[in-house]
C-alpha cells in the first residue's frame, strides 16, 4: 500500500435533505444513487457499474450547531492510527477518532487550520481506490485546498499525506499564488493550495471538482435545480473550462471539462 498515500479515494456530501441532494446530482453530474448494503443509511453514488463516492444526512450535532451542507474528501494512508496520532501531535483537532467501517476501512476526521475538515482512511481488502490518471466523466478530476494559512496548512498535510509540489506557484496578482501539488512519482498534480480569498464566505475547505461533459450546460442545470453559479464558466490556465457553484442545500462543489 505503499503508494495509497496522499491519493485521494473518496468523496461523501453530508447534506440536511438526502433526497433532494440525489435528485440534484443525478441532474447535475449524472450520477445514479443506490443503497449501500448495512444497518446504517447511507447511499453510494454511482458512475456508471463503480462507485465513487457517498451520501448521508448530517449528524445531529454539527446540524444543530450550523454546520452547513460539504463535501467531505478522503485521503489514503496506509495507517489511520499512525496519520491520526501525528495529526494530534501536529496541533490538528482530531473530529472522529479512528472508526471500523466493516469490509470497507478505518477512517478518522481531522481538522487543519482555519477550520480546514479531511478525513484520513485505510482501506480493508478490496476496499475503495482510485486509480491514478485523468478522471472519467462523472468522477472527481480536481481537489482544491483552499486555505487559510498556506504554510501552516501545507507543512501539516505534507507531513501527514507526503505530498509534494508539482511546478512552480502562478502568480494570480491579488490573489497571491497558487501551488499545485501531488504525489510523489506521479508527474500529474491531483490539485492545487492557495490562500482563502478575504470575501469568501467558507471557511478553509478542500474544493471538489467533478468533470462533466460541458460545464456550461451543466451550470445552466445547477440554476434550474435550485443551486447556484458563483463564479464562472471560464476557461483556465491550458484550455479547460471550470464553475464554481452551491448546490441547493447550500453545499460548495465546482464542475470541470476538459477538451483533451
Amino acid at each position: 500500500m505503499s503508494d495509497y498515500r496522499g491519493r485521494y479515494v473518496w468523496f461523501e456530501l453530508l447534506t440536511r435533505d438526502p433526497e433532494k441532494a440525489k435528485a440534484f446530482y443525478s441532474r447535475v453530474v449524472g450520477w445514479t444513487p443506490e443503497a449501500f448494503p448495512g444497518p446504517n443509511d447511507y447511499t453510494l453514488w454511482k458512475n456508471g457499474a463503480g462507485s465513487v463516492g457517498g451520501l448521508m444526512e448530517m449528524p445531529k450535532e454539527p446540524a444543530a450547531a450550523g454546520v452547513p451542507p460539504h463535501w467531505l474528501a478522503y485521503i489514503g494512508t496506509p495507517d489511520v492510527d499512525k496519520t491520526t496520532a501525528e495529526a494530534r501531535k501536529a496541533g490538528a483537532a482530531v473530529h472522529v477518532p479512528p472508526t471500523d467501517i466493516p469490509t470497507v476501512g478505518r477512517f478518522s476526521v481531522l481538522g487543519g487550520p482555519g477550520g480546514l475538515v479531511f478525513a484520513a482512511f485505510t482501506p480493508a481488502p478490496g476496499g475503495p481506490d482510485r486509480p491514478q490518471g485523468p478522471a472519467a466523466i462523472g468522477d472527481c478530476s480536481w481537489y482544491e485546498v483552499v486555505a487559510d494559512d498556506v504554510d501552516k496548512t501545507w507543512s501539516l498535510m505534507n507531513g501527514l499525506f507526503g505530498w509534494d509540489k508539482k511546478g512552480e506557484a502562478h502568480d494570480m496578482g491579488a490573489m497571491g499564488f497558487y501551488q499545485e501539488y501531488g504525489t510523489p512519482g506521479v508527474a500529474q498534480p491531483m490539485g492545487g493550495i492557495f490562500k482563502k480569498p478575504a470575501g469568501m464566505p467558507a471557511p478553509a475547505h478542500i474544493q471538489l471538482y467533478f468533470r462533466v461533459e460541458d460545464v456550461a450546460r451543466a451550470a445552466e442545470v445547477v440554476k434550474a435545480n435550485g443551486g447556484q453559479v458563483l463564479n464562472g464558466p471560464m476557461e483556465v490556465p491550458g484550455g479547460d473550462f471550470i464553475v464554481n457553484c452551491l448546490d441547493d442545500q447550500g453545499a460548495a462543489f465546482s464542475l470541470h471539462h476538459s477538451n483533451k
